[in-house]
């Protein structure tokens, strides 16, 4: 028996890769079809082979975390890439992304791209939304499409770990991988003006080898609902609210009419940001307004 990661997922067949960084072409036994179990991209398996194109996946290991879009498991970093313009910047979007990812208990990491667009004006905000985000503890890098400014202090971040880049369609996120390492040649889809957002390119999921690190070449999240996020959970999901539940009078407090609550008083002062808390209750109330699950 052979152990290895599936690093692609293709019409029906796993291609996995061992440690010496050789790929076998698998498929998947049929008691996972019987016990309703995808093997996916991320994967540790253990499996039997013939020859290098007639493998069989015999065994899945414990996942850490999985993805339903993309299909992917184990992942330890989630990058969300966000463009300060065209299409502008969306906080709201953004911490939506952050929540999710947390959710999940992924590593997030923000790249503001497309800041040579910017104006004088534009470029501060920026900035301020930087510090904003690096003070709640985001490790968050402004990057300029054009002439590369940024990308050669990026390499660090892929490092051992396996890598999903995130963000809403247009931003950049095939544009960086590209830039990160050209003989990759992704396809980029071109915005559309008349749509105001940019076209899916990606066709399956692959893990490519990246600084060390293996980096899915699939957009993450491309549903965006809290389907699965309890009510009780999200303040978890903001860690400048996580790192106050102890200090709320109440146990469970939901932070927003109970007396004595940490996280408002932090909001008060300006320790948390107004936004941050803006965001927070409108995706409280969109959890609480949704349809039970049967």
């Amino acid at each position: 028996m052979e152990e290895g990661r599936i690093i692609k997922a293709l019409s029906g067949f796993y291609y996995v890769k061992t440690e010496d960084g050789s790929i076998y072409q698998c498929r998947g036994r049929g008691v996972f079809r019987n016990q309703n179990i995808t093997p996916l991209v991320g994967d540790l398996v253990t499996f039997e082979y013939e020859d290098p194109n007639e493998g069989y996946i015999m065994e899945i290991k414990p996942r850490s975390n999985e993805l339903v879009r993309p299909p992917i498991a184990n992942i330890t970093q989630a990058i969300i890439v966000t463009s300060a313009k065209a299409p502008d910047f969306n906080e709201t979007l953004l911490d939506r992304f952050l929540v999710l990812i947390e959710s999940r208990d992924i590593q997030p990491v923000i790249f503001i791209t497309k800041m040579d667009l910017t104006s004088a004006a534009e470029k501060e905000k920026m900035e301020s939304y930087r510090k904003l985000y690096e003070n709640i503890g985001y490790r968050t890098e402004l990057l300029s499409m054009k002439d590369g400014q940024g990308f050669n202090a990026l390499e660090h971040y892929f490092k051992d770990h396996i890598t999903v880049i995130a963000g809403q369609s247009g931003v950049g996120k095939s544009t960086i991988l590209n830039m990160l390492d050209d003989s990759l040649d992704l396809k980029t889809g071109e915005i559309s003006e008349s749509l105001g957002r940019g076209r899916h390119t990606t066709r399956h999921v692959e893990l490519l080898e990246m600084y060390n690190g293996l980096v899915a070449d699939t957009p993450g999240f491309s549903s965006l609902e809290f389907d699965t996020l309890e009510a009780n959970e999200l303040s978890y999901c903001f860690p400048e609210f996580r790192e106050r539940l102890g200090d709320c009078k109440f146990r469970g407090c939901m932070h927003l009419k109970e007396p004595k609550c940490a996280v408002k008083a932090a909001v008060s002062t300006g320790e948390i940001a107004a936004s941050r808390y803006g965001n927070y209750v409108r995706f409280l109330e969109e959890i609480m307004l949704r349809k039970p699950r049967y």
